[in-house]
Formats: C-alpha cells, sequence, structure tokens
C-alpha cells in the first residue's frame, strides 16, 4: 500500500495561502459517523488552524455519502462559500451498493466542480474495512478531513485569483 506508515495529514503552514475573507462549507454525512466525525474534526481544524474563524464555517449533516451532492448543491446556492467539503465514508459489503454509492457520489461532485464556480473537495473515503476507514480518518495514515480542507483553502484562493 502507498501510504503504509505514512501520514499524509502533515503540511507546512507557510506554503498554504492567506484565509483572510474566505467562508468554507462542509457538508458531512451521518453513516460512518465514528469516521466522517474524525474527518470533520480533521478539517475544522486545519480550517482554525490556518486562520478562518469559526463563523466562517458553514456546517451541514446530511444522512449518507449518496446526498453529500445535493447537499453540497444547495450549500454553493444558498451559503456564500468559497468552496465545500464534502466529508463521506463508504466501506464495502457483500453487495453492489458500495459500488453504485461511490460512483454516483465521485460523478455527482465533479458535475458540481464542472458546473459551478465553487470548488466541491473530494473527502469520500472509500475504503475495504472499517479499520481501513479508521486508519484514514485521524489514525496511523493521517486525517483525510485535514488533507480537505487544506486542498480547499488552496483552491479557494485559486478560484478568487481568477474572478
Amino acid at each position: 500500500m502507498a501510504t503504509e506508515n505514512k501520514n499524509l495529514s502533515n503540511y507546512d503552514k507557510n506554503t498554504i495561502p492567506n484565509t483572510n475573507g474566505l467562508r468554507f462549507g462542509i457538508v458531512v454525512s451521518e453513516w460512518n459517523e465514528n469516521v466522517t466525525g474524525g474527518m470533520y474534526k480533521g478539517a475544522v481544524d486545519a480550517l482554525l488552524d490556518n486562520g478562518v474563524p469559526q463563523d466562517a464555517i458553514v456546517t451541514w449533516n446530511v444522512p449518507g455519502s449518496f446526498e453529500l451532492v445535493y447537499g453540497s448543491k444547495k450549500m454553493i446556492e444558498t451559503q456564500n462559500v468559497d468552496a465545500v467539503i464534502a466529508i463521506g465514508s463508504v466501506i464495502q459489503g457483500e453487495t453492489k451498493h458500495f459500488d453504485f454509492v461511490c460512483e454516483a457520489v465521485s460523478q455527482g461532485i465533479k458535475d458540481l466542480n464542472v458546473l459551478t464556480d465553487v470548488p466541491v473537495i473530494f473527502c469520500v473515503l472509500t475504503d475495504n474495512t472499517m479499520q481501513q476507514a479508521i486508519d484514514r480518518s485521524g489514525g496511523k495514515h493521517g486525517n483525510k478531513g485535514t488533507e480537505a480542507a487544506i486542498v480547499a483553502i488552496r483552491m479557494a484562493h485559486l478560484r478568487n485569483s481568477l474572478l
């Protein structure tokens, strides 16, 4: 595994763009909440660590990962955010449900990035086991929520530099 024993959530604050005046949305799936809650905490902590005030972070919960696309779309339409982080966790089961949800969510988030002017950051774990998800939501492989927040800052900065 490429990330074995490597924490990818470490970042150099000196390389992160200024966050003054930026607003961020976070849409979080309630399904696999022990995983998505860890990623949510990582995302919020990274945003705060990089100067985003708490009142510039809008959080909405949705029932599952499939609903992240609709929640992200509505957040873009109503909350005047500079970027949205879509946080979810889908774990392989015995049926094809995993494939359908993963495909729909990844395509839906891609569509939002193509059709809207607000970047939507894909922070959806698609793991084979719960342990893999735990390892990536604050465990030995870091926190994908932290990584997504750094990406959101960079993409919001890019968006605003092009306006």
